[in-house]
Formats: structure tokens, sequence, C-alpha cells
């Protein structure tokens, strides 16, 4: 065989092998990408919540109205009477001066590790609400946050919103993280975080079939678009102004502003006379509060 031929010849095997290859990965890459397209823009209505009827399925979308002056937020009724109709939980006893700290990671940004070492340093615990490719990118941050005695929550594997699943889908969901999540680390997940806020009945019963804690939040704000970052003092005004009772604060670890206010918020927190409570002591928040 000629040499131009035999170049061909192989190619001819090659250029199959390279296309099935290329086709296994997209959806992969896609995955990846989606997810984190999707933080961009998922808490759309994090304020205000608009709970709506799909299909004469009510999609319960998780918002609340912020107060100050140390008061709890108001939150819809509709919205909480089906939360705790399952076990979920959004706010800590109100009768205490505790905080309670969760961070959710779709994917990394490069400021877990700062955190991690601020929460170290002043021995306090928090909840990372993890997902698919955050578990599977980031084995050493998240052996860190299991070995500094951090939970690992729940974000399902791929970020959807669950309503519009089928309970199929979200029973995949929620179990297949919950399996890999064992098998590397020898602990299985307590609490769910659903994507977006977004439940209806159906997420919250399985959630609670398979032994999940549902566990919104009583503060959040804009923090997730990594480009219109304010700096540290926005960070630090937005949660300080905001703190109460029982707070659950929900923070995404992709803001840089939230990396760098961290050590002054929980060292202010702190001189105010609060104390930041432990992911058991969230679970053991009776409902209803």
């Amino acid at each position: 065989m000629q040499k131009g031929g035999f170049f061909v010849h192989k190619m001819r095997i090659i250029a199959p092998v390279i296309l099935l290859l290329t086709i296994l990965s997209f959806p992969l890459i896609l995955h990846f990408n989606r997810t984190k397209k999707e933080y961009a823009v998922y808490v759309n209505e994090i304020e205000t919540g608009n709970s709506i009827m799909v299909n004469g399925n009510m999609v319960y979308r998780w918002g609340l109205k912020r107060n100050k002056d140390g008061k709890p937020p108001e939150v819809g009724t509709k919205e909480v009477t089906m939360l705790h109709k399952y076990g979920g939980k959004y706010i800590g006893d109100t009768s205490e001066k505790k905080i309670y700290l969760t961070f959710d990671e779709g994917y990394e940004q490069g400021y877990t590790e700062k955190i991690l070492n601020v929460l170290r340093d002043n021995d306090v615990k928090a909840v990372f609400f993890v997902t698919g490719p955050y578990l599977d990118k980031n084995p050493e941050l998240i052996r860190r946050m299991v070995e500094e005695g951090h939970e690992v929550g729940n974000h399902t594997v791929n970020h959807y919103s669950l309503p519009t699943k089928s309970a199929t889908i979200v029973e995949k969901e929620i179990l297949e993280l919950d399996r890999v999540f064992y098998e590397k680390y020898g602990k299985h997940m307590r609490m769910l975080r659903p994507p977006r806020g977004e439940y209806d009945e159906k997420t919250l019963k399985i959630a609670k079939d398979l032994n999940h804690t549902c566990i919104l939040w009583s503060f959040a704000y804009r923090d997730w678009l990594v480009d219109k970052q304010k700096g540290a003092d926005h960070a630090y005004k937005m949660i300080m102004d905001h703190v109460h009772n029982g707070a659950v604060l929900l923070l995404h670890a992709v803001s840089k502003d939230n990396a760098d206010a961290l050590d002054r918020v929980i060292k202010d927190i702190k001189q105010q006379g609060y104390t930041f409570g432990t992911p058991d002591e969230l679970m053991n928040v009776s409902v209803g509060r």
C-alpha cells in the first residue's frame, strides 16, 4: 500500500472513533455549562416569589420581603404552609439569637477555599449545597467540607426546576447525587435545597420519603452575578442590615464580595450577641417557626 493510501485508510479508522468520543463528551460539556448558565438567572424572583399554576400543578417559587431592624422577613402563607407540611424549613427559632450559614455551589469560581479558611478560623460550621458537576470537579474542596465538620447538602445533579420534571426524574436527581457522595465520602446527604427555590408538593413528598429535609432561606440577595460584583462593603451591608433571630443566610460561593466580606460579617454578627448554629441544630429546628 502506498504511503498516501495508508494515511487515508488510517484516517478512515480513526475519524469515526474521534467523532464518537466527541459525541459522548458533548453532554458532559453541555451539562456543566448549562448549570453555570442557570446559576446566572435562577433566583429571578428572589425578593418576592411568584408561585403559579402550571398544567394544573401549583409551582411554588420561594421568595420573601426582607425587613430591617432585626425583624424576620415576610413570606407567602401558601408557600410556607406547603413547605411545613413535609417538614421543610426556611428559618430557625426566632426566639434565639442564632444564625445559620448556607452556601450554594453550582460551579467553582475560586473563592470556596477562602470561605472555608474563614469558617475554620472563626470556628463556624456551614451547609454547602452542591450540584453534580461541583461534586465531580472539586474533590479537594468537598473533602475539606466533610473533614472540617460542615454539611454537604443536595442541590441535585443537574439543577433542574424540579416541579417541571416527572417524579421519576426528581427521585433520580436527588438519589444519584446522594449515591455518588456516599460512595466517595461515606456519608448520606440529609438536606435538599431545590434549585431556583422552586418546588411543588410532589417534590417535597419525594424529598421527605428519601430522608432529605428541604432547606430554603430567610435571607438572600443578588450575589451570584459574577460580572456585577459591587465590592465587599456592599455584601457586608446587605447581610448586616438584614440579620435576624434564626436567620438562614443563603450566600453564593461564586461571589467575590461574599468571600471578601465573610470574616468581618462573622465577627460583627458575633459582636451583636449572635451565635452561629451548626447543621445538626438546623436539622433539629421545630417546623412551624
